[in-house]
């Protein structure tokens, strides 16, 4: 797997690809947009040892690795520790065990988590679902007679993991437009593998999140169906940031740092999509035309009613006894120095 870029080797492609003059006017301009906050300089004392926050090194474009290869962590109290690669699925049950510090999965995956007695919060907002950047895309075969909701039934859709945005969006939106659900057959197939496996016949439907859907994108085998945006308005695709219990009560300090690390990330994305697609091109050896365009929550601020969207999900899903999980359980953006520019 590659790994993480340095801040001047990701500096030294930005310039090459014509951001030379402005590079550090737009590192500039993402600590000091119009409307939000900078993040507080740390005054370290002498001696002063930064924390590690244990992180895993995925094959995935992510906030953190790009915060580190821009220099968001120095002069902080805090830096990564990146421990290996870990299973998607994984993630979330070891932030919640603090096997790890921090990880980013979706919000039912959280909820659940609290209500089994884990010890973790969501402390930052993460992606951000637009027309133009969906979370995930839905696609057949090209010569498919699927074409509306009510034809999934009797059909195979693999979707990357059980319990969270695949599952539940999906089963949310097909119940509202009266599909059965209980007679689609619901396999888990790996983001990477779904495209061959789709285009092979092995399965009928295919939920795909980027990086991977770009390639299903450009392939003339498959046809798109919609976006998560066409379901609910991009309204489950906030992928937020959650940290163990116990870490954020001790290292309070370092968790802000962290938090307002990552958002100065985003901005930077949000306002540089080209140049972020350049980025996670390079990184995971992928075409550039393969590369979607990603969005994040603007100052990672988290809002209520995605988190809510997801609770009355589970309840309603029979995952999530009423009244178990309160919203104010599930996050917390006293840890984000912007938080209060953007109330």
């Amino acid at each position: 797997m590659p790994a993480p870029l340095t801040r001047r080797t990701l500096l030294g492609q930005l310039a090459l690809l014509g951001a030379a003059g402005a590079g550090a006017s737009l590192l500039a301009a993402c600590d000091n947009k119009p409307g939000t906050a900078a993040a507080p300089a740390v005054v370290k004392q002498a001696g002063d040892k930064p924390v590690a926050f244990r992180y895993p090194d995925n094959p995935a474009f992510d906030l953190v690795y790009l915060a580190d290869s821009l220099g968001y962590f120095e002069g902080t109290q805090t830096r990564p520790n990146y421990i290996g690669k870990i299973a998607a699925p994984q993630i979330i049950p070891l932030v919640g065990t603090g096997e790890i510090d921090f990880g980013t999965r979706m919000v039912p995956l959280v909820i659940s988590a609290i209500a089994s007695g884990l010890d973790l919060k969501v402390v930052a907002a993460g992606g951000k679902t637009l027309q133009e950047a969906p979370h995930m895309k839905y696609f057949v075969r090209a010569d498919s007679g699927i074409t509306q909701p009510r034809d999934w039934e009797g059909k195979t859709v693999g979707f990357n993991s059980f319990g969270a945005c695949a599952e539940f969006v999906s089963k949310k939106y097909l119940r509202e437009q009266g599909v059965n659900v209980d007679k689609i057959n619901w396999v888990v197939v790996p983001d990477n593998q779904s495209e061959q496996t789709l285009a092979t016949g092995n399965i009928d439907i295919a939920i795909i999140h980027p990086p991977a859907s770009g390639g299903a994108e450009h392939n003339p085998a498959l046809r798109k169906l919609w976006s998560d945006y066409d379901l609910d308005g991009g309204l489950g695709g906030m992928a937020p940031y959650s940290g163990y219990g116990k870490f954020i009560r001790e290292h309070p300090e370092a968790t802000r740092d962290f938090v307002a690390a990552i958002a100065k990330a985003a901005n930077w994305v949000n306002a540089n999509p080209d140049d972020a697609r350049k980025v996670i091109a390079q990184r995971l050896g992928m075409k550039l035309e393969l590369v979607e365009r990603y969005a994040y929550v603007d100052n990672l601020v988290i809002t209520e009613p995605p988190i809510q969207y997801y609770i009355d999900i589970l309840q309603n899903e029979g995952k999530l006894q009423p009244g178990k999980v309160q919203i104010k359980d599930v996050y917390t953006n006293q840890y984000n120095p912007f938080a209060k520019a953007s109330a």
